[in-house]
């Protein structure tokens, strides 16, 4: 059996493979509502055979979307059809989970088809953007508003709030967005927050708002369910986020109890020189892993069954996350299972196409 088809158990759930749909914004809801795009979206996936399917970044606030486009479950009534989704997720043998994200001060943009670009906080589709610090990511956008005690006190009350409605939603798994340049992130690196108060200056309290709101999140989300991190593992400029840091941080997951962490790289810094190359972050997930024991998972230009499965074997990581590749191929499990000769259950109504 390939390595990236072996079971992997993780609490009460078991991912019948070792593919997992990354989290990618659709950039398609109306005032936070999941709809037909995104069952089709995440339900052909589920199809093509990937273990758990993430939604993309579920904003638990309005103010925390990127866009006025992005998927949101800051009120009850997001819950009706992320639940047909997770239903659909659930027949098709995969597990549903759900990414919790606040967008910090990368909100309040346009979608990237008509230009991507930050919508001033005054005009129509914009609004203010908060963060750590009033650092704005670029010169040319609106420095964003520090948060108070009060607004982190919000932000922390907005994830669990969230996470309540995500059981109702049906999802099994919740991985916290602190990767990406967004708001968690902006608290960690030191580049986005200069506070001098108990949530700045050391990484224990640049951590600070990650862990209150794992405690928040905890208080709520059953014990038997998982319960991830996505990091970016590096913020690939000097004086920022390190490799160091983020197994110091993991070191610290994992006594608060997290699952896995989901290793990403970069976005903080509009700029910063990101050597691209096939699998150019497994490497992070893989000292992640070595360094702490934890679980991780390892994402970025991972496009091959191959290549996927020497990830797992070798033990760099124990999941890896697929995005463009998943885009342009839904069911590349189906497909990695063919070139990696591994017979998988294939959905009865494709049953006739099999290689």
């Amino acid at each position: 059996m390939p390595h990236l088809f072996s079971p992997l158990k993780i609490k009460s759930i078991e991912l019948k493979n070792r593919i997992v749909v990354s989290p990618m914004c659709e950039y398609s809801s109306v005032d936070g509502f999941a709809n037909n795009w995104h069952l089709v979206h995440l339900g052909a996936r589920a199809v093509g055979g990937a273990a758990l399917i993430i939604t993309e970044a579920a904003a638990v606030s309005a103010e925390g979307r990127i866009s006025y486009g992005d998927l949101g479950i800051w009120k009850d009534e997001h819950i009706a059809k992320l639940k047909e989704i997770t239903n659909f997720i659930d027949e098709q043998g995969a597990v549903a989970g759900i990414q919790l994200a606040h967008a910090g001060r990368k909100a309040s943009h346009d979608l990237p088809w008509t230009g991507g670009k930050q919508i001033p906080s005054t005009a129509e589709n914009g609004w203010v953007s908060v963060a750590p610090s009033p650092v704005a990511f670029t010169l040319a956008e609106e420095a964003p508003l520090a948060l108070d005690r009060e607004g982190i006190a919000k932000v922390i009350a907005d994830f669990q709030a969230a996470a309540v409605r995500a059981l109702a939603a049906g999802f099994k798994v919740i991985e916290l967005h602190g990767a990406h340049g967004y708001l968690i992130h902006e608290f960690l690196s030191p580049l986005s927050n200069l506070r001098t108060d108990g949530y700045g200056g050391s990484l224990e309290n640049r951590a600070r708002l990650l862990l209150e709101i794992i405690v928040a999140i905890k208080e709520v989300w059953p014990e038997e369910y998982p319960l991830f991190v996505r990091i970016s593992a590096t913020d690939w400029t000097e004086g920022g986020w390190t490799i160091e840091d983020s197994i110091t941080l993991a070191k610290i997951l994992i006594d608060r109890g997290i699952d896995l962490i989901d290793c990403s790289t970069g976005g903080n810094v509009a700029g910063a020189r990101i050597p691209l190359k096939p699998g150019y972050q497994v490497e992070f997930a893989e000292a992640v892993k070595q360094q702490t024991g934890i679980l991780t998972g390892a994402v970025g230009l991972i496009t091959e069954a191959e290549q996927a499965n020497e990830i797992i074997e070798t033990g760099q990581a124990d999941v890896v996350l697929l995005a463009r590749e998943l885009l342009r191929d839904p069911h590349f499990p189906l497909r990695a299972a063919h070139e990696l000769g591994v017979t998988v259950k294939w959905p009865n109504q494709y049953d006739r196409a099999q290689w």
